[in-house]
């Protein structure tokens, strides 16, 4: 297997509302909220993991492709989804998907067959513009929002939680590279879909109470076209 072509896929994501994108914290401190974000451990500035963009636009691919259905055990798609009948459309996408975002070691033989990972999610950092803004107002990158159940016969609110969310309006600069082995069919439009699948689904935590809308901005400009002009369903 002979790696033929690297490209880089660059550009900015805006955050249309608040982003939640959990910080795993261990315990809650007196006066803090529930759920905080993750932050950059040197500089306390909001960031998005490369790992949380690459789960969820994987995951909207493997649900438009209806594959999960057949593999039937809510994970990710393995390479074993091969040995399933498929259509040949079916068989030609999940190949694609498994190509391009990896499969488990512990296939062996079609493991070996599908190869490494094609695509390289980098971790997204503010924006130089959005930090900027953010000292000159002197704003927050943060924001705590109050959320409660409402007790549907009394009519009042209970169990009131609160959570941190990095505040609309903000940029990160994101960077995704894509290997293109010999043999290859071209993986880089399924990539383009699955990040127009995100911006009609949603980032991080809480995507059905409006958290996590984004919108990609492409440094290219007649990639951003393309993406644009993407068609998601036939």
């Amino acid at each position: 297997m002979k790696l033929v072509n690297m490209t880089s896929i660059t550009g900015r994501i805006k955050l249309e509302s608040g982003l939640h994108i959990g910080a795993g914290d261990t315990e809650l401190r007196i006066g803090g909220t529930d759920n905080s974000v993750i932050k950059h451990p040197h500089t306390g500035e909001p960031y998005i993991p490369g790992s949380s963009l690459k789960g969820k636009v994987r995951a909207l691919l493997e649900m438009r492709s209806g594959l999960l259905t057949k593999a039937g055990n809510g994970k990710p798609l393995s390479a074993s989804i091969l040995k399933k009948n498929l259509s040949p459309t079916e068989q030609k996408e999940a190949i694609a998907i498994l190509q391009l975002f990896g499969v488990s070691g512990a296939d062996d033989q079609e493991t070996q067959e599908i190869g490494p990972s094609r695509a390289a999610f980098a971790d997204s950092s503010l924006n130089d513009l959005s930090r900027e803004a953010v000292k000159v107002g002197n704003w927050s990158f943060f924001e705590v929002k109050s959320e409660n159940s409402i007790d549907r016969i009394k009519g009042v609110a209970e169990h009131p939680r609160f959570t941190e969310r990095v505040v609309a309006g903000l940029a990160f600069d994101f960077s995704i590279t894509i290997k293109k082995m010999e043999g290859d069919e071209e993986l880089q439009t399924l990539l383009l879909q699955g990040l127009k699948l995100l911006e009609h689904d949603a980032l991080g935590g809480s995507g059905s109470r409006g958290y996590g809308r984004v919108h990609f901005e492409f440094d290219d400009t007649a990639l951003q076209d393309s993406f644009d002009k993407l068609q998601l369903f036939s």
